[in-house]
């Protein structure tokens, strides 16, 4: 299952504020390392046009491998991942002139982890369980999840910074 260009509009990075109220069920270590990610020096700056849009991806059918395989073969994240978690989930740089897109929204980051799995680096405590990948964007949580369920994914949608950055995860598979 490879990436897709799209010719949509171009992303912004605040659509709409809203409040997400909804009870979430990711891990505290996951967001964690979602706040880590963040912090790295994740900025706003605007997303080009006829981006590498993700969304077919995060349908939450795929596994992490899936998921991070076509983009390492493609060149669109970096190889090495820029952090790697103690719970062993690694997040990954998107390459240089990529312009990786989900939902409409420009991708800071590709995260994932599968056990047993040699693509990704092990980290020093307990790995997560079960399997997880995804992307932090920017927008608002609430502007981002509109847009996930507008397209029918069934991605957890999680606020990192807030108004600012928002992850879309798949667990399981």
């Amino acid at each position: 299952m490879g990436s897709q260009r799209s010719a949509a509009a171009c992303p912004r990075a605040f659509l709409a504020i809203q409040q997400n109220d909804r009870a979430t069920t990711m891990k505290p270590s996951v967001l964690r390392m979602l706040t880590a990610v963040a912090s790295l020096g994740v900025g706003l700056s605007s997303a080009a046009c006829n981006a590498y849009a993700l969304d077919a991806q995060l349908d939450c059918q795929s596994s992490p491998h899936d998921f991070i395989a076509p983009l390492l073969d493609e060149q669109s994240i970096d190889p090495k991942p820029m952090r790697i978690e103690a719970n062993s989930v690694n997040a990954f740089r998107p390459s240089r002139g990529s312009n990786l897109t989900a939902f409409g929204f420009h991708v800071y980051a590709v995260f994932g982890y599968e056990q047993n799995d040699p693509m990704f680096k092990q980290g020093s405590g307990q790995a997560v369980t079960p399997p997880t990948y995804g992307v932090v964007v920017t927008g608002s949580a609430g502007s981002v999840e509109a847009s996930v369920r507008r397209a029918g994914s069934d991605a957890d949608v999680h606020e990192v910074i807030p108004l600012i950055l928002t992850a879309i995860f798949c667990n399981g598979h």
